[in-house]
């Protein structure tokens, strides 16, 4: 099935959903800042659906996307108070709140995304999903957010020394501002939602992200210099407010834990058709992409970033069971 079929029979799913959500108990709301039919807008629709058929109808999600809610940084704050129920964030605006979303989030720490999955399904993850207990928070699962490259307006990244004085776009978080700092360029952190006209105006040469962002911001049509970096293959995590959660009975809050984990390779198989997708549209435009780069001088700059955020012994022992992770 392709990935067009795929999202319009979860688009006519999502819209049976909305006509029956009234006969719902409950309605969980849940922001994305990502377009309707992005793969994680699409899990979500997946899980809600689940979440139907396992309580007869008592439990429905309500997604709103397309950063109707809010930008992220904001709508953090909105669930952890149970104004919104649930919220498909990026970990990056997590780490100045939570430490240990801060080691899924340097720079190289996964091998591929291969093993990114391993960890994450594994008990590094169910580590770092625990720690959101402490924020209002309910850690539900964790989703793919590919691999992040550099993309500019001004001219092809072939080394490091390409990167010097160019300003991009990172997440609200400074361990991105002290990863692109190391890289010898300007980080300024600002909302998703005004990377492209920053850009087109100059008030930034770039941005970093992956292949379906940087396709369905429309970020390559201002930025045509695509340079296969991959220095962050950090995954998203899916969170419910904790006041929310605790409404449920036990045995829907292990309905709702269930649904998220089960949503997870629908968006992982949804993920891999979009990223191909969106791939071919980018070249087909004309874009210039850099594949052949030597990663390891990027990857020496990275010493005084891990020197700098994996302190405690709790983060250097999660870094030590990432590596040894096959």
């Amino acid at each position: 099935m392709t990935f067009t079929k795929t999202i319009g029979a979860a688009l006519l799913a999502s819209v049976a959903m909305a006509s029956a959500a009234t006969a719902c108990e409950v309605t969980l709301r849940s922001s994305d800042t990502h377009p309707d039919g992005y793969p994680t807008v699409a899990a979500v629709n997946h899980m809600g659906d689940l979440l139907e058929e396992r309580t007869d109808g008592r439990l429905c999600i309500e997604v709103s996307h397309s950063a109707q809610l809010g930008q992220e940084k904001d709508t953090i704050e909105q669930t952890q108070f149970g104004v919104i129920d649930m919220n498909r964030v990026s970990l990056g605006p997590f780490n100045n709140i939570i430490e240990e979303t801060q080691i899924p989030s340097l720079p190289y720490i996964f091998r591929s995304v291969e093993h990114m999955h391993k960890v994450m399904d594994g008990p590094v993850g169910d580590q770092i999903l625990e720690a959101f207990s402490d924020h209002d928070l309910v850690g539900l699962a964790f989703f793919d957010g590919g691999s992040r490259s550099f993309y500019n307006s001004q001219k092809p990244i072939n080394s490091i020394e390409d990167l010097a004085g160019l300003k991009f776009r990172v997440m609200q978080s400074d361990m991105f501002v002290d990863m692109v700092s190391a890289l010898g360029a300007n980080a300024t952190p600002m909302p998703y939602g005004e990377v492209y006209s920053s850009i087109q105006t100059g008030v930034i040469d770039g941005a970093e992200n992956n292949w379906p962002s940087y396709d369905s911001s429309g970020h390559f049509e201002v930025a045509q210099y695509y340079t296969l970096d991959q220095h962050l293959i950090v995954p998203e995590v899916l969170v419910m407010a904790k006041s929310s959660f605790d409404k449920l009975s036990a045995e829907d809050q292990e309905i709702v834990r269930q649904a998220a984990r089960d949503s997870v390779p629908v968006m992982r198989e949804l993920w891999a058709a979009r990223e191909a997708e969106s791939e071919a549209r980018v070249r087909a435009a004309g874009v210039e992409i850099v594949t052949d780069i030597d990663k390891t001088p990027f990857i020496e700059a990275m010493v005084p970033v891990y020197e700098k955020y994996v302190t405690s012994p709790v983060l250097q022992q999660m870094v030590a069971d990432i590596q040894a992770t096959e």
